[in-house]
C-alpha cells in the first residue's frame, strides 16, 4: 500500500514537471542561457562551444547531486529506526551493484566524449583562414603582425610594407642590410639576440617581407584589430620567456613558448571566429617577470570594411613611425587608444595612480 502511494506520487510529479516544461515554451538556447550560473557568454564560435559544454556539464553534475541527495534523504526517512529489531539484511544484489557501477561510468564516458568533441573543434586550424596574424610576445609587451588577408576572390594576399625586407633568416643569421634603421649588426653570423628581438619601435626581424605591424610601449597599449565573422589564425611567437595570450571574452588562452629562434615552425597557433563586434581586454596569463601584470593588450572586432581601412592606413603610414597604430586607428575612424585597459606606470618611485589615456 505504502509503495503504491510512492509510485502514484512519483508519476504525478513527473507529469507536472513535463507539463511545466511544455508550457514554458523555452528553447534549448533559452534553457542554456538561464542555467549557465553567471558563466561569461563569449564572443567567438569557439567560445560558444566551450560555454555550452560547461553549462550542460554543470547541469549534469547538479542533477546527479540531486539524485544522490534524494536517495540519501529517502533512505534516512524510509529506513529510520522504528524498533530494536534487526532489519532484514540485503547483500549480493547483482542488479543494484550493476547499476551503481554502470551508471557513473556512462556519465563519465558521455562527458569525456563531449569534451573531446569540443576540444577538437577549439583546436582545429584550417588550411586557408580568412586572416593570419602573428603575435610576438616579449618582456613586457606585444607586437601584432598582419600576414595575410583573403580578398574577394578568396585568395590570400600578403600585407607588407612595399620595398621593405626583414634582415634575418630562421636561424637568426643576417642576410642583408637593406633596412639600415633596424639596428641589426651587419656582420655575418649575428645572432637572433642582436637582430631577432624588437628594435626601438618594437619591430621584429625575420625572414622574408616586412609585414604590417604594430607594437605596444610603456605609453601605449597594443591593439589587435580583426574582422567580425571571419576566421582568424593566430601564430604565437615568444622572444624571451613563456607568455600566455589570454582574452577573457574568448573563454580561451594559449601559452606562447620560446624556442630560441626567429622561426615560427614549432610555435603554437590557434584559430577563432568572432561573432560580435566590440573591444575586449587581453592579458598575459603566464607569470613572466617584474611587469607581468602590466602586459595587457586590446582586441577590437570590427566590420570588414573598417578592418580593411585600418590596414590600408597602416601600410600608408609605414613601419618607421612609432605612432603608426594610433594614426591608423584614427584614419579608420576608431578610437586612437585602447578603451578597455591603459598603461600602468613602471616607475618604482611613483606615488600616484596611473592615468588613463585619452582619445
Amino acid at each position: 500500500m505504502r509503495r503504491s502511494r510512492w509510485a502514484r506520487g512519483g508519476r504525478k510529479a513527473a507529469l507536472l514537471g513535463s507539463l511545466a516544461l511544455l508550457l514554458s515554451g523555452c528553447s534549448a538556447s533559452d534553457w542554456e542561457r538561464n542555467l549557465r550560473f553567471g558563466f561569461p557568454t563569449g564572443v567567438t564560435k569557439q567560445a560558444t562551444r566551450i560555454r555550452v559544454l560547461w553549462t550542460w556539464s554543470g547541469v549534469t553534475a547538479l542533477v546527479l547531486g540531486v539524485v544522490v541527495w534524494g536517495l540519501i534523504f529517502w533512505c534516512c526517512l524510509r529506513y529510520r529506526k522504528k524498533s530494536d529489531d534487526l532489519p532484514r539484511q540485503t547483500k549480493y544484489n547483482f542488479t543494484v551493484e550493476a547499476v551503481c557501477f554502470a551508471f557513473p561510468f556512462l556519465v563519465i564516458a558521455g562527458l569525456f566524449y563531449r569534451t573531446v568533441i569540443v576540444e577538437d573543434y577549439v583546436n582545429k586550424v584550417t588550411k586557408n583562414p580568412d586572416v593570419t596574424v602573428q603575435v610576438d610576445a616579449f618582456k613586457w609587451n606585444w607586437q601584432f603582425e598582419y600576414h595575410t588577408v583573403k580578398d574577394a576572390s578568396g585568395k590570400a594576399q600578403r600585407k607588407v610594407y612595399p620595398g621593405r625586407t626583414n634582415l634575418t633568416d630562421s636561424s637568426g643569421t643576417v642576410q642583408t642590410r637593406k633596412d639600415a634603421a633596424s639596428g641589426c649588426g651587419s656582420a655575418v653570423g649575428a645572432t637572433a639576440d642582436a637582430c631577432g628581438g624588437p628594435n626601438a619601435d618594437g619591430q621584429t626581424s625575420g625572414p622574408g617581407p616586412l609585414y604590417l605591424s604594430t607594437v605596444g610601449s610603456q605609453n601605449e597599449i597594443p591593439i589587435l584589430v580583426v574582422p567580425v565573422g571571419k576566421s582568424v589564425q593566430v601564430d604565437e611567437h615568444s622572444l624571451d620567456v613563456i607568455h600566455s595570450f589570454w582574452v577573457p571574452d574568448f573563454l580561451f588562452k594559449r601559452d606562447v613558448i620560446p624556442y630560441g629562434t626567429t622561426s615560427t615552425a614549432r610555435d603554437n597557433k590557434f584559430e577563432f571566429t568572432a561573432t560580435t563586434t566590440g573591444r575586449f581586454v587581453g592579458r598575459c596569463a603566464e607569470l613572466c617577470g617584474t611587469y607581468h601584470s602590466q602586459m595587457n593588450f586590446e582586441v577590437r572586432v570590427v566590420p570588414m570594411s573598417t578592418f580593411t581601412a585600418y590596414l590600408t592606413a597602416l601600410q600608408k603610414i609605414g613601419p618607421d613611425d612609432p605612432a603608426r597604430q594610433s594614426k591608423a586607428l584614427a584614419a579608420a575612424k576608431m578610437p586612437a587608444y585602447a578603451t578597455t585597459t591603459y598603461p600602468l606606470t613602471t616607475d618604482r618611485n611613483a606615488r600616484a595612480a596611473s592615468q588613463k589615456q585619452g582619445g
